[in-house]
């Protein structure tokens, strides 16, 4: 039984690694980027650079590619393809490619056993280990000082990776307040299974309904017992 796991990144700080990783002559040479049963044609995926790689290429370069893969990359990633007609750009609109594409990759991540975010390593060690009932041996650590926050940005250039990420940027908000979400919904109850462990048994020889064999519980569930997070546990605890 295979579980779909993924981890988010702040999408500046993301372009910036992959712009580094680049620069010192990383490729993707091999990658097929198959969809649909059929990889990319020259013209539907030109690419950014000629020879054999793209070292030494500057941020101005990096960004200046309008075929540059390392745009809106999580959303691509998690999308299905197959919905916009894969790289064929002039399968329908841009506006309306752009807008199917975003959605689909929300309900992917929704639909996951599991995302975390890189910028909440604790928390997203804590959500790991109480969706999998599991113990890392030690704890995550949270490294700030990454290549990506080595390089020194004026508001401008900011500004125009955000505006070449805007669909990762949209992505990684909602999966922000999701992530959130399930986060306080684990902790909610932890903290009620930690009162009930800590609750003493008053009367431990009442006969409860579930021990009864004639009783049915036809009540209506009560609105307190919803759990709040509904997507969570349609998605996660019943599917999985």
């Amino acid at each position: 039984k295979f579980y779909y796991i993924t981890l988010l990144r702040d999408p500046v700080s993301r372009y910036l690694s992959e712009w580094r990783h680049v620069q010192r002559g990383a490729t993707w040479k091999t990658s097929l980027h198959m969809c649909d049963g059929r990889t990319p044609t020259p013209e539907e995926l030109p690419p950014c650079y000629e020879g054999t790689d793209w070292s030494g290429c500057t941020l101005q370069q990096f960004m200046d590619c309008p075929y540059n893969l390392a745009n809106n990359r999580q959303v691509r990633m998690l999308a299905d393809l197959s919905l916009v007609g894969c790289y064929n750009m002039s399968f329908i609109p841009e506006k309306k490619r752009a807008q199917v594409l975003l959605e689909s990759a929300k309900k992917n991540l929704r639909d996951m056993a599991f995302f975390g975010l890189t910028e909440f390593q604790r928390k997203t060690q804590y959500l790991f280990e109480r969706t999998f009932r599991l113990k890392f041996i030690r704890p995550f650590m949270q490294y700030n000082s990454t290549r990506a926050a080595g390089v020194d940005l004026d508001n401008d250039t900011v500004q125009r990776i955000e505006e070449l990420n805007d669909l990762d940027m949209q992505l990684y908000d909602y999966a922000r307040d999701l992530f959130q979400q399930r986060y306080m919904y684990k902790r909610q109850l932890e903290r009620r299974e930690q009162r009930l462990k800590n609750q003493p048994a008053l009367f431990p020889f009442r006969r409860t309904p579930s021990s009864d064999p004639n009783f049915r519980d036809d009540a209506p569930e009560s609105e307190a017992s919803r759990l709040p997070t509904e997507d969570y546990m349609n998605h996660i605890i019943n599917r999985w």
